[in-house]
């Protein structure tokens, strides 16, 4: 039976409610040349989403490189960052219909949480989320520190965690939330099956159907 106190869905942000990876890449590869070094490819990069910044670099370029990459990212991604970006179809509408169905929504991201606000409220769903919390000093996805913050900031218990990503669903294996694996993101199908979520969708209905109004 569901406890009376837990209200809580985590959603990741970037792959899982808004469809942005072509602006981060885009930017993620544009700092190569501008310091002298050789880009990965595109697919390269995109099997790296969710992970910090600066870690995503040290893959590809040496250590003392990192710092002016990530400066150069975030000057350009800043400008940059709603070019092609937009939510998924059906996510705002599937968000306001948990909102109203008495849960408690936020967003648990690995963007540190000034950004993040700023991007949920120029993609439009600020309304429809009770909390946005990315990844301030604290240990990243896989680690549940950032949902536990989340959890925190909206004073419930969780439920699910949604998201896109193997370290998203490690995360909330982690928090002790069930997991809810979105296909349409960074991750193959198949990396994702192997973490055994509780559900492997291509859209957000069976969640739904997970969470009726609460009484």
């Amino acid at each position: 039976m569901r406890r009376t106190d837990s209200r809580g869905i985590l959603f990741d942000l970037d792959g899982t409610l808004v469809d942005s990876l072509p602006d981060i890449i885009d930017s993620f590869l544009y700092a190569f040349p501008v310091h002298g070094f050789t880009s990965p490819t595109y697919a390269q990069v995109r099997e790296l989403i969710g992970y910090p910044l600066d870690v995503m670099y040290a893959r590809f370029a040496p250590e003392h490189g990192v710092p002016a990459l990530c400066a150069t990212y975030r000057e350009h991604y800043a400008r940059n960052f709603i070019n092609r970006s937009r939510p998924y179809p059906g996510v705002k509408e599937a968000l306001g219909t948990l909102r109203e169905r008495g849960y408690l929504l936020a967003v648990a991201t690995t963007k540190k949480s000034a950004f993040a606000r700023r991007f949920v409220d120029a993609m439009g769903l600020n309304d429809v989320l009770h909390h946005v919390q990315g990844t301030d000093d604290f240990p990243h996805k896989p680690a549940p520190d950032v949902l536990h913050h989340a959890l925190a900031a909206l004073g419930t218990q969780g439920l699910w965690m949604v998201g896109d990503t193997t370290l998203d669903l490690k995360a909330g294996r982690a928090a002790g939330l069930r997991t809810y694996g979105v296909t349409w993101g960074t991750h193959p199908v198949e990396a994702l099956a192997d973490e055994s979520p509780d559900e492997l969708q291509p859209d957000l209905r069976r969640l739904l159907e997970h969470l009726p109004p609460l009484s």
